[in-house]
């Protein structure tokens, strides 16, 4: 339809390829974001022109996509930041793209696009290497990943910003999450800069800041983003008793409740301006935010935190995720299901639900099932359902969802005593393990799955009733990949084990931090 842009917009879909293949066009992908503030500029400035909009028209089939509704297109047309402007062929391969382009540019690009498809027509398209249905690089999982990783937080750290690189900073809660174990200082340091210069005086939290020294945030606030900062704050303050990263983690989760918060479930995004919001409610969004409040919740025993916790996860069982496995990625007829960067971190979100409220380990377990049914059929996860238009046949294996949903996985594997878990989960990641060596800090979230594969996790069975002060002392032992099995019939009544340590039963909170003392040893 037509919009103040004057261009003739399709939705995403077969048919706007089914439309260019019949009249011999190229496609015109507009990748944009409710939260974008470049997006909006160039809808107008750009497509805004009447002679732009008339050649659009005339030439192409133009198609505007929403990346947070449609992640897998993000995903395969990304051209390295939002706008994306990417021009394909009617079967979806690449002819070329940018991201933001003015009207002049923009009239260069859509010339040069005219006329190289003159020329050469689908012969001048190409499928990028990570669609080309090469295999992914395997390897053994080993204590040589982790180790590999923990030297570069050495390797790319910033001694005089904190952080890791030399250009713009991005929080990296996933590297903060590994650096807690194995540097904390270089975690700490940057929590501390995040504070500093990222979280806003509402308690959100901005995308990223465009310069090595923290400054020139980008204002937008992804609940995604901030979700995962928050657990970033409460796990240091499991490890240290600061009681500022408490404080900073509530103000977050205050923020997230004041801004984001719809009535029913949590909206994916407060534009830069902080006068745009999208009350959309996305299950990775809300499985993400449910996780880390329930984290929060369970080392400082905020009433408030947990609440926002079983509403975000009341809206997941209700309306996106169905008892048979199913994870709708939002509440809408022609939305996809069973996306990668849904499934894991719904099971996590789930699998600490069992753990701090003591239910949601069946449906993690559904949703775990099904995933690896529908996604799994080589080592390392598909992104989605192999189907679509555009290149969403062409499977994508990304290590980031690879990662979170191993991670859950091991977490599940703990929770019900079934070894299958994390021998699938050390199979997908075993799928990247050969590249391992060329990873750096950005991608450390692998090197924690993989540690937890090597070595035999921390598993608190605890034969107490949830909410008991020794269900309580075990939520609180100072490792955030530590899972808590409540009302365990593994452990004697009224006590608490370390499995498969050689420890006596802990009767009392005191005595679990003993064990858990002597264990580490």
């Amino acid at each position: 339809m037509t919009d103040e842009t004057r261009v003739d917009w399709r939705e995403w879909g077969h048919d706007a390829f089914d439309a260019a293949d019949r009249s011999g066009d190229p496609v015109l992908l507009f990748l944009t974001a409710t939260w974008c503030d470049d997006c909006h500029e160039m809808l107008v400035e750009t497509f805004g022109e009447p002679r732009i909009a008339a050649n659009v028209n005339d030439g192409f089939v133009p198609v505007k996509v929403d990346v947070d509704r449609e992640p897998r297109v993000r995903e395969r047309y990304n051209m390295g930041g939002f706008p994306s402007t990417v021009f394909t062929t009617p079967t979806g391969e690449l002819l070329t793209g940018a991201t933001y382009l003015g009207p002049d540019g923009f009239r260069s690009v859509l010339d040069r696009v005219r006329e190289t498809w003159d020329a050469e027509g689908e012969a001048a398209g190409r499928v990028p290497r990570e669609l080309a249905g090469n295999e992914t690089p395997a390897g053994p999982v080993t204590s040589a990943i982790e180790e590999h990783l923990a030297g570069q937080l050495d390797a790319q750290w910033d001694p005089e910003f904190a952080g890791w690189g030399d250009d713009a900073k991005f929080p990296l809660p996933r590297t903060v999450a590994f650096a807690l174990k194995r540097d904390r200082y270089k975690a700490t340091q940057t929590l501390d800069a995040i504070e500093r210069n990222l979280v806003d005086d509402d308690g959100g939290v901005f995308r990223y800041a465009a310069a090595r020294d923290w400054s020139n945030p980008a204002r937008e606030k992804l609940l995604v983003d901030d979700a995962a900062v928050l657990r970033s704050f409460a796990d240091a303050y499991l490890y240290t008793g600061d009681d500022s990263y408490r404080e900073t983690a509530e103000s977050i989760r205050s923020f997230l409740d004041a801004e984001l918060w719809s009535g029913f479930a949590y909206g994916a995004s407060v534009g830069p301006d902080g006068e745009r919001t999208d009350l959309t409610a996305y299950a990775g969004g809300n499985a993400l935010a449910a996780d880390a409040l329930l984290a929060l919740a369970a080392y400082t025993d905020d009433g408030d935190a947990r609440r926002s916790a079983e509403d975000a996860l009341a809206y997941l069982r209700e309306t996106l995720v169905d008892a048979d496995g199913t994870v709708r990625h939002v509440d809408a007829d022609d939305t996809e299901t069973d996306l990668l960067e849904d499934v894991g971190r719904v099971v996590a979100a789930f699998c600490r639900a069992e753990s701090v409220l003591g239910d949601g380990v069946d449906r993690a377990r559904a949703v775990a099932d099904r995933a690896v049914d529908v996604l799994g059929d080589e080592a390392a996860f598909r992104d989605g359902p192999a189907a679509g238009a555009g290149m969403l046949d062409r499977p994508l294996r990304p290590i980031d969802g690879v990662v979170e949903f191993a991670d859950a996985l091991v977490d599940l594997a703990a929770l019900t005593g079934e070894d299958a878990y994390r021998e699938r989960a050390e199979a997908a990641v075993g799928a990247f393990a050969g590249a391992a060596d060329r990873m750096g800090v950005q991608v450390a979230g692998y090197g924690s799955v993989a540690a937890r594969l090597t070595r035999d996790p921390l598993v608190v069975d605890v034969g107490a009733p949830v909410g008991s002060d020794l269900h309580r002392a075990a939520l609180r032992v100072a490792d955030h990949e530590k899972v808590v099995v409540p009302e365990s019939d593994r452990a004697p009544d009224g006590s608490a084990v370390l499995r498969g340590r050689d420890a006596d039963p802990a009767d009392s909170p005191a005595a679990l931090m003993d064990r858990v003392a002597d264990a580490a040893e």
